[in-house]
């Protein structure tokens, strides 16, 4: 895919946690952090899905400079716990696309905290995954898949989808078309990648998590012990990152939620809409909305939502749009930065010993 060489070991090769958000990709990148090894940052770069749209070509110095007065005026900087000056001359004179930018921050962070290696979880760089394995040739890539119909809900819930201009919140249906329009991107470039993607389901990750992590760990070669990890507990590990914040702790259980957040006819209507995919990713169910299938109206709704996210993907890219609506450190800080990422490294990241990782390979 590209010249670039592909000679760093897989127990040293970055990792990159990806999928449609609320679909548990924290929760997963949070244990690998608490497993050791991993430079501990608690925030989302977004350097593909966000930066890389909006500063184009850094090549140029001029576009170096506006990213890094953009993005070190922003809350993912003191996150880093890296030094401005230090940053600020190993973008200007080594910086020359997004995955060298990604890299001289990441590696930055891992050598500051002496650690091995470094993972990544902006959810929607997913929909840019031939432009990281292009610019990043040794990443390996985790695609997190949760049940459309709890995401669907969850989405509904934080409002983190903007929704068409004459709608206050999206819809149950219009969320769930989203987490479809977005896992099937995610799994079709996934498949061009052979061995360096792997697909996990999060409801396997919550019912077997010692089992899922040792398959996880297998393939990102590096020991992920459940035990550790729970002790620990960076981030969402230990306090979920959850859209219902009222639910008692003691009765937290994140699967099949959306049991009771849809209405029978809701649910008739999503299934028609979106049983077929479910389906196809192992989801039992519940209704026979699936074999009925999707009428004319049905049909308009899904193209016109799936319209709306392509047409929204395409104008990121848009130069004329870039200069109209440019990226600033505010609008970072209210995009990436959430509750549940603080935005100042915690000390114990500093001291967190690193295990060894098992040497095995793929």
């Amino acid at each position: 895919m590209d010249t670039k060489t592909n000679s760093i070991p897989t127990s040293a090769a970055p990792v990159f946690v990806l999928g449609s958000p609320r679909s548990g990709t924290t929760l997963l990148y949070n244990m690998l952090l608490s497993a050791g090894g991993f430079a501990v940052y608690l925030a989302e770069s977004n350097a593909f899905n966000l930066l890389a749209p909006h500063f184009g070509d850094l090549g140029r110095r001029e576009a170096r400079q506006k990213l890094l007065q953009v993005w070190l005026g922003s809350k993912l900087f003191p996150a880093s716990g890296l030094d401005a000056g230090t940053v600020e001359n190993e973008v200007l004179e080594r910086c020359r696309d997004m995955g060298d930018f990604l890299r001289i921050v990441m590696e930055g962070i891992t050598r500051a905290q002496g650690m091995q290696r470094w993972a990544e979880n902006s959810p929607e760089g997913i929909l840019h995954l031939p432009l990281i394995k292009r610019l990043i040739p040794d990443a390996l890539v985790v695609h997190i898949i949760r049940d459309g119909r709890d995401v669907a809900v969850s989405l509904s819930n934080v409002r983190c989808l903007r929704p068409f201009p004459w709608q206050d919140r999206i819809s149950l249906t219009g969320a769930g078309i989203y987490w479809e329009w977005i896992v099937e991107y995610g799994r079709r470039y996934g498949r061009r990648l052979g061995p360096d993607y792997m697909e996990v389901h999060f409801e396997d990750l919550v019912a077997a998590p010692r089992e899922t992590l040792k398959t996880i760990g297998s393939f990102i070669d590096h020991e992920l012990d459940y035990d550790r990890i729970r002790e620990v507990g960076y981030g969402s590990v230990s306090k979920p990152n959850t859209s219902f914040r009222s639910e008692p702790r003691e009765n937290f259980n994140p699967v099949g939620r959306w049991k009771k957040g849809f209405s029978p006819e809701q649910l008739l209507r999503f299934e028609s809409m979106l049983g077929k995919t479910l389906t196809e990713l192992g989801y039992i169910t519940a209704t026979d909305g699936t074999d009925r299938g999707m009428n004319m109206e049905m049909r308009a709704t899904r193209l016109m939502y799936r319209t709306y996210f392509e047409g929204k993907l395409r104008l990121k890219g848009n130069p004329l749009v870039q200069r109209l609506r440019p990226l600033t450190a505010a609008h970072i800080d209210a995009t990436v930065l959430g509750e549940d990422h603080p935005p100042e490294l915690p000390p114990q990241a500093k001291t967190v010993v690193s295990p060894q990782s098992p040497g095995s390979s793929r």
